[in-house]
């Protein structure tokens, strides 16, 4: 019961919090949560409006691009999953930014060797056309009650009456003192004499507001056509750099943004003792990475195991996972992706041989899931590869009255993405082409209007053909473990939604060590002894994650589950009757 007294204190210093944000809510009616209390409220306001859970979903995602926007923002791109009640189906709609169409596999290469990953962030080479406004779009045109003018009014009042600056708003501000320095729109908007804006400096961004205003009343095309857009390339191909600072121009052009598409997926289905679980298709490796896992870990009776052990066999199943998706999972428009054979019940069990009971084998290679595939698909075999993918994303779930839900996890990439802020329109552009290999061969190398492989990985699990909950973090490629854990924790370890979501993270991802939390005082705790028995050894980061989720309860109530610490605490509210 020890971890449970942890998780106990850890909920209570939340709700203890200085903003008096709360991570877990449960009632009746319509219940969001959110990284960003205002992003919650504005969820709220547009339920309170008769708006569903679309629109409010829109409405939030907008408000995170101002009080958050060094992780998201309409510079970037997402995947949003809904489930509509009334139709009981799940849709998903991905707007991952692409590739413009001077990109080739040899992009970020000079010489004939990779450019240095940290070289080509912050450059408007990294940038990928952003699909955010046309995924918001989708939405709000197919399922959405409301206009692009009546969601956005929260976050154009955030923008414009500003907030004061909180410490993880600072500490991620801090971070990116180097990376934003280099350009003069950036600097303005977030700097202060070339240091980040201290706590509790009253931060406000018209320029922000204004470009919603535009987006409000021209729509889509207020964005991907017209002086906006040639903002968005001049920026791109042109970047706003200081006097005596030079770094690597795209060749974006305004036919790469008119001709961006969202495309509206299939979801990856799998199961799990019992539950349907829905996840992102491709080009995110996250739904087939998820299910891959689960279902080797369905070969193992975890209930039945002491905790230390089901962990372990958590943790050897996602490094499995991982081998696989790092070697076969990428854009599927582009390339054959083997989705049945990694899908397989049967794959699963023969990759549930490898692990040991009671032993740490280290890096695993990938499998071979064609002879599962029962097509005549050609096998790319390619070694497996992992580029640096990173951990700053952002994710929200909303649902409303009616029973519809949104799973929605979106980004600009990196921390402040490629550093650029499109000068006077006040969002920074994502570095998304570095989710790409730099060299192959290999499925995710860059091309023409391709989708970089995502980790992103909005989750929706139903029991009895009713929701039962949803679950999604940001995280890079630890969103995978992040979700994936979460589940174990519920669903085998017995946990409450909030203490699943709460409890210290271990990411797996077939690496030499498991990476865990310094936030959590992980290292040296008993779980971390307990584990080290079988071999394990650990990686240090500050924080995993800071995911969301719903549970949907017997009785009828819904509880609202975010972050109790990580990301400074997340805001859960549920609906008054």
């Amino acid at each position: 019961m020890q971890h449970r007294a942890l998780l106990s204190a850890i909920l209570m210093t939340a709700a203890l919090a200085a903003w008096a944000k709360q991570p877990v809510a449960t009632g009746h009616g319509g219940a969001v949560a959110t990284i960003s209390d205002q992003a919650s409220r504005a969820a709220m306001e547009i339920l309170d409006a008769g708006g569903n859970a679309v629109d409010a979903a829109v409405a939030a995602a907008a408000t995170l691009g101002v009080t958050d926007p060094f992780s998201c923002g309409v510079g970037g791109g997402g995947f949003m999953m809904i489930y509509s009640a009334k139709d009981k189906r799940v849709i998903t709609i991905d707007h991952r930014e692409t590739a413009p169409a001077y990109f080739s596999p040899t992009v970020f290469q000079k010489n004939g060797k990779e450019i240095e990953w940290d070289d080509a962030v912050p450059t408007g080479l990294s940038v990928g056309v952003p699909g955010t406004v046309r995924g918001w779009n989708e939405a709000l045109t197919r399922y959405g009650t409301m206009s692009f003018a009546q969601v956005l009014k929260p976050g154009i009042r955030v923008a414009e009456q500003g907030f004061k600056v909180e410490p993880n708003f600072n500490r991620i501000n801090t971070l990116n003192e180097a990376k934003f320095g280099r350009f003069e729109s950036t600097s303005s908007l977030y700097l202060k004499e070339g240091k980040a804006l201290p706590v509790g400096t009253l931060f406000r961004n018209p320029d922000l507001a204004n470009t919603y205003r535009e987006i409000g009343k021209g729509g889509v095309k207020g964005f991907y056509e017209g002086a906006l857009a040639q903002s968005i390339v001049k920026a791109v191909n042109t970047p706003p750099t200081k006097a005596g600072v030079t770094v690597l121009t795209g060749q974006m052009t305004l036919n790469d943004l008119k001709d961006y598409e969202a495309r509206l997926r299939q979801p990856i289905r799998s199961s799990y003792r019992g539950y349907e679980l829905y996840g992102m298709p491709m080009p995110s490796s996250g739904g087939i990475a998820i299910a891959e896992a689960l279902n080797i870990l369905e070969n193992f009776d975890l209930k039945s195991m002491p905790r230390t052990q089901a962990e372990h066999l958590y943790l050897e199943a996602s490094r499995l996972a991982f081998a696989d998706r790092n070697a076969y999972v990428a854009d599927g428009e582009y390339i054959d992706v083997p989705r049945v054979g990694l899908l397989s019940k049967e794959y699963a069990r023969e990759r549930a041989r490898q692990i040991d009971l009671k032993t740490a084998h280290g890096k695993a290679t990938q499998g071979d899931p064609y002879p599962f595939q029962n097509d005549l698909s050609v096998p790319l075999r390619p070694q497996p590869a992992l580029a640096a993918e990173p951990a700053h994303t952002t994710h929200l779930t909303v649902t409303d009255r009616e029973g519809n839900i949104v799973a929605y996890t979106f980004t600009i990439e990196d921390w402040g993405g490629s550093g650029i802020v499109v000068p006077g329109r006040g969002f920074l552009l994502n570095n998304e082409m570095t989710d790409f290999e730099f060299s192959g061969p290999h499925p995710n190398v860059p091309e023409a209007g391709k989708r970089p492989r995502s980790s992103m990985s909005p989750t929706l699990a139903f029991k009895n053909g009713k929701p039962a909950f949803s679950i999604g973090s940001p995280g890079g490629s630890t969103i995978i473990t992040t979700v994936m854990q979460t589940i174990v924790n519920h669903v085998d370890l017995g946990m409450s939604l909030g203490e699943a979501l709460a409890a210290p993270r271990m990411s797996q991802r077939n690496g030499d060590k498991t990476e865990v939390e310094s936030l959590l005082k992980f290292v040296g705790s008993p779980q971390a002894q307990a584990l080290e028995a079988y071999g394990h050894t650990w990686s240090e980061t500050d924080e995993i994650g800071a995911a969301n989720g719903l549970r949907f309860n017997d009785d009828g109530t819904v509880t609202a589950v975010s972050e109790p610490l990580r990301h400074g605490g997340g805001s859960a509210i549920v609906q008054k009757q």
